[in-house]
């Protein structure tokens, strides 16, 4: 592959990257309808604290969620809600199967 072209697809990369893993995977459909903190969701997963920041980080770094602080919490949801959509595209790839 030629280097523009691969620069043209790094980003849409990336995000698939990003979620690759069946606890982001998680995170977004658990955030999709309400605000949740790094305790709930931890809670939720059941992993500590420090992983699932890092899950969080890399959801944050790529614009999928957002978290807003409100007193010594922060709540994150979605940015994109449009990323359901993806999902829902890929359950039915999955059920072709």
């Amino acid at each position: 592959m030629n280097k523009a072209i691969e620069e043209q697809y790094l980003d849409k990369a990336e995000v698939f990257k990003a979620l690759a893993h069946p606890t982001r995977l998680f995170i977004i459909h658990a955030i999709k309808d309400k605000k949740l903190s790094v305790k709930e969701l931890t809670e939720l997963v059941g992993i500590d604290i420090s992983t699932m920041s890092k899950h969080l980080d890399i959801l944050k770094k790529h614009k999928i969620i957002l978290g807003e602080k409100e007193k010594n919490y922060v709540y994150y949801h979605l940015a994109i809600p449009c990323i359901l959509d993806f999902m829902n595209c890929a359950i039915k790839v999955i059920n072709k199967k």
